[in-house]
């Protein structure tokens, strides 16, 4: 048995966390009944998890119902930080690590299981989703440009924040790669004049957003397709493409040809700007102590995730220019906060949801994998674990003399001064 392979108990206690009580599976408890966090183990084996510090093994174990867990998420995620026996983003980056890693990247991102892949996560439910999200449902990193904000003024702020940046226009032909349930293709189109184009792999997001078109009247000059980005035409060029929260499904393997495909549906001059989540680690390419490992699974199954430095790699070897790189890490900390928390406030009601489509069980699977998730990440993205980086990158003209600046070959200013000032964008 396990048991017999597990040291003594209570002599290890010392070594765990003041705030973390245990019941043990043959009902034996340990440490102070107070404690704000309590787990309660009915396998052994999730008690040499426990004390190795797999910290993916043991979430995995809470979700299959292995493993119980009482207290409020905060606190859980202060306890995961003191039971993990060393830093999450060192790894082995071995040759023969990244050569298996880059088969494995390669084979995960076709076409099919990119869609598979994309709607096992967004098409969970979407009134699941919106018990937590804001108002927009807009589900990337949030903007807080004042310390005040609530989460639906910080996500405006953020859509405003991309605009600007891109510095769109009205009339100007606009591509959202991977729009979500179309915040940003609405608020580009809404305040900016666009002719916004939307792709989506989600059969949920698309269907949504096509309501909203609908009833915000904007056929004419908005519109979402159910497509993956590498099927898009290239015969009439974007004046300016965002990709929000994409590419971390794109693949180490697939990320040159990537930006190439962005690089050719770009018109010369035009802007690209590549917003999403970063590894923490210069090799790392998921969490260490198996949180990496238990995302994959149970919630972004193909998701790799890169450093920054190696992102630019890849947007350079393709021709684009970077011009503006800023981390908005602690943004995305508070962001996954807000969602956590309103995630936690209405779970009698996400379960009720979850359960109409999967049944209870598997809703309750489901909803568990996502409360771990969501503070899991929050608190990740706090430690620096892993990070937000907005990359805004441009097409050169090859013209040094028919631009603002000589020698820009973009409409990119070449100062910063337009991204910050306070301006109201116009209502079109």
């Amino acid at each position: 048995m396990i048991r017999h392979l597990v040291p003594d108990i209570p002599s290890q206690m010392p070594r765990l966390p003041a705030d973390v009580a245990l019941q043990l599976p043959q009902g034996q408890r340990l440490g102070s009944a107070n404690a704000p966090v309590k787990l309660a183990f009915s396998h052994w084996s999730s008690i040499a998890r426990l004390k190795a510090g797999q910290i993916g093994a043991l979430a995995e174990d809470y979700v299959e119902g292995k493993l119980q867990l009482e207290g409020a998420m905060r606190d859980v995620m202060r306890a995961v930080t003191k039971l993990l026996p060393g830093n999450p983003v060192q790894s082995d980056t071995g040759w023969w690590s990244s050569l298996l890693h880059h088969a494995k990247s390669l084979a995960a991102h076709t076409h099919a299981r990119d869609a598979a892949q994309i709607q096992f996560h967004y098409d969970v439910s979407d009134a699941f989703y919106a018990l937590w999200l804001d108002p927009r449902r807009v589900y990337s990193c949030a903007y807080y440009r004042d310390a005040s904000m609530s989460l639906a003024q910080a996500q405006e702020a953020k859509l405003d924040h991309i605009c600007r940046k891109l510095m769109l226009k009205p009339g100007e032909r606009f591509l959202d790669i991977g729009a979500g349930w179309g915040g940003l293709l609405m608020w580009a189109a809404e305040h900016y004049g666009v002719d916004a184009t939307g792709i989506t792999l989600s059969k949920n997001q698309h269907a949504h957003v096509q309501r909203l078109i609908e009833e915000k009247g904007l056929g004419g000059r908005v519109r979402m397709e159910l497509r993956d980005y590498r099927d898009l035409t290239e015969d009439r060029p974007f004046d300016k493409i965002s990709s929000v929260g994409m590419f971390e499904h794109v693949g180490q393997a697939k990320m040159t040809g990537y930006f190439q495909k962005i690089m050719r549906l770009l018109a010369p001059g035009g802007l690209v700007m590549n917003h999403g989540i970063t590894a923490g680690g210069l090799e790392n390419r998921q969490l260490g102590a198996g949180m990496g490992d238990f995302i994959e699974k149970y919630i972004f199954p193909g998701g790799e995730l890169m450093h920054v430095s190696a992102v630019l790699e890849h947007m350079s070897r393709a021709g684009l220019e970077m011009v503006d790189t800023e981390n908005l890490r602690p943004h995305y900390a508070r962001t996954l906060w807000n969602w956590s928390d309103g995630l936690e406030a209405r779970l009698d009601e996400a379960r009720q949801i979850l359960a109409q489509d999967g049944g209870p069980e598997r809703a309750e699977k489901t909803l568990r994998a996502y409360r771990l998730y969501l503070a899991g990440s929050a608190m990740s993205f706090e430690q620096g674990w892993i990070s937000l980086h907005q990359m805004l990158a441009a097409k050169p003209s090859g013209d040094v003399h028919n631009t603002t600046v000589a020698g820009a070959q973009s409409s990119y200013p070449f100062n910063r001064n337009y991204m910050y000032t306070p301006v109201q964008a116009h209502s079109v």
